[in-house]
Order: C-alpha cells, then sequence, then structure tokens
C-alpha cells in the first residue's frame, strides 16, 4: 500500500472504528462461523444456543489483515477443522470473496492472492502458513446467508461435538 492509502486507513480507523468482534463458545468444538460484514447476525449468533455448538464466531472487513489475522489463528488452534462462511461480504474489499480464493489457489510470489478481485489482496503470511491453513480446515461458502433459521440448519448439520 501506498502512503496516501495508509493514512486513509488511519484516518477512517479514528472517524469510524470497528471493534475486533469474536465471541468464544465451546471449546471442544472444531467448528467456527465468520459472518463478514453482517454484524447483526454476529451478534445474533453469540447471543443464541448456537454459541454452545460452535468455538467461535467473528467477522471479516479486509482482504489483507483481517485474512492475515484469520488464517495464523486457525492455525494456532489445531482443534478447528471448519469455517462456516456465511454473511454478506464487505462491498469493495470482497474478503469473502479474497478467502474463498486464498484457500482455492493461494498466493503469488508477491504474496497477492491469486484470483482475488478485491483492491489491496496482498498478505503478510507466508506460503507456509497457507498451506497449513488449507489442510487444516474445511471452507463452507454460504456467502450471501443472513438467514438465522438457515444459519442454525447449516451448523447443527456442520457441528461436530
Amino acid at each position: 500500500m501506498n502512503l496516501i492509502e495508509n493514512l486513509a486507513g488511519e484516518i477512517c480507523k479514528i472517524i469510524l472504528p470497528i471493534n475486533e468482534e469474536v465471541f468464544f463458545g465451546n471449546p471442544r468444538s472444531s467448528l467456527a462461523v465468520c459472518t463478514l460484514s453482517s454484524i447483526n447476525l454476529l451478534k445474533e449468533i453469540a447471543n443464541s444456543d448456537l454459541l454452545s455448538k460452535i468455538a467461535l464466531v467473528g467477522r471479516l472487513f479486509s482482504e489483507n489483515k483481517g485474512i492475515d489475522s484469520l488464517v495464523r489463528y486457525v492455525i494456532s488452534n489445531k482443534n478447528l477443522e471448519t469455517i462456516l462462511l456465511c454473511g454478506k461480504d464487505t462491498p469493495g474489499h470482497r474478503p469473502g470473496h479474497s478467502l474463498l480464493n486464498l484457500y482455492k489457489n493461494g498466493i503469488d510470489n508477491e504474496r497477492k492472492i491469486i484470483g482475488s478481485c478485491s483492491p489491496d489482496p496482498i498478505l503478510t503470511i507466508t506460503k507456509t502458513e497457507i498451506l497449513k491453513f488449507q489442510n487444516q480446515i474445511k471452507l463452507v461458502d454460504k456467502i450471501g446467508e443472513t438467514s438465522m433459521s438457515k444459519i442454525k440448519i447449516l451448523i447443527n448439520s456442520v457441528a461436530k461435538i
């Protein structure tokens, strides 16, 4: 990223701060849920009985730092086997789209996610970390799904407890 993009990002953090919201549930569960930019869905899941069936639920807003953090967290928690990707993808940045492409294609030699159409899909994680991530988890693509009743069915069908 260039200086102007970095400066704009810092200004956005001050004007529109985004909380790092992750809610932890059952540590024995192998399922994580990512609600992308759907904060209301995130809170609805976190305040429901579904939290007893999942290890954690969180959101993902960016195609770079957010994905870096998600991958590092997953590979540091060997119990996680599945990520249910749901909710609305962040317009413009499309981190859900980028995460799917990372999972399928990895990164090139410049650390850009292969196949991503996001504006800045450049990661700091290594190819080794990405390979561990790809081998450790199954990514369930339900991007766009915001219906709590449908997500509950998905969680019940995927959760291993």
